[in-house]
């Protein structure tokens, strides 16, 4: 699989705080993931790799956690860095888009893995793919490139959006299956310093009959 091959290839090449993606503590992640689950609930971080939120969400408290990526390379980094407390975790290697969850989730988080979904097709995939994982009331949270972020990530295209734009992609695929809840500007600082502008927008999924 070239993606995985891709990714793995990344994360083998040079320490994990040199990617550019890097958080020390995924604080923005970490206070939204709290706004909008209490521990007992089900939180997905798709994409999450080696992030360090998951270290974050366990020691408030948070679970049961699921990390999905489709490195392997990145999800070891995370077990070994997490030691004992990895098993705590519920770790999957695999490609969202082929995902069949076998629970449904309180939150579905997601810093930086629906931007790279550039085809069409792929995106709607996702979308479905994430309302199929939430639980009705459930949110979803999502970190793209804004409009006037990077045009590339990784040695990849990415697709920018705006918080309107994004809305209304995900009502052009699921009508009535999402109301949006709030957004807001992120500029992240690479770990040399550059500036990456990101939207995060928050969804809550709607029951069948959009109550």
């Amino acid at each position: 699989m070239p993606d995985r091959e891709h990714w793995n290839a990344l994360y083998g090449s040079r320490e994990e705080t040199a990617l550019t993606w890097f958080e020390e503590e995924a604080a923005l992640s970490r206070q939204l993931v709290a706004r909008y689950a209490t521990p007992g609930q089900p939180i997905v971080d798709v994409g999450g790799g080696a992030s360090r939120l998951v270290d974050g969400l366990l020691k408030d408290g948070f679970g049961p956690l699921t990390v999905l990526d489709l490195s392997d390379t990145a999800l070891s980094l995370a077990k070994a860095r997490l030691g004992a407390r990895a098993t705590e975790i519920d770790w999957i290697e695999g490609d969202v888009l082929d995902w069949a969850p076998e629970r449904t989730y309180s939150v579905w988080h997601d810093r930086a893995v629906l931007h790279f979904l550039t085809e069409p097709e792929r995106r709607d995939a996702y979308f479905n793919v994430m309302a199929n994982a939430l639980q009705p009331g459930g949110h979803a949270i999502l970190a793209t490139f804004d409009l006037d972020g990077p045009e590339k990530c990784a040695g990849l295209p990415v697709a920018r959006y705006s918080p309107d734009s994004l809305r209304d992609a995900l009502a052009v695929i699921l009508p009535d299956a999402f109301e949006p809840v709030t957004s807001q500007r992120h500029l992240h600082e690479t770990p040399l310093g550059k500036k990456q502008e990101f939207q995060v927008s928050v969804f809550r999924r709607l029951s069948p009959s959009g109550l």
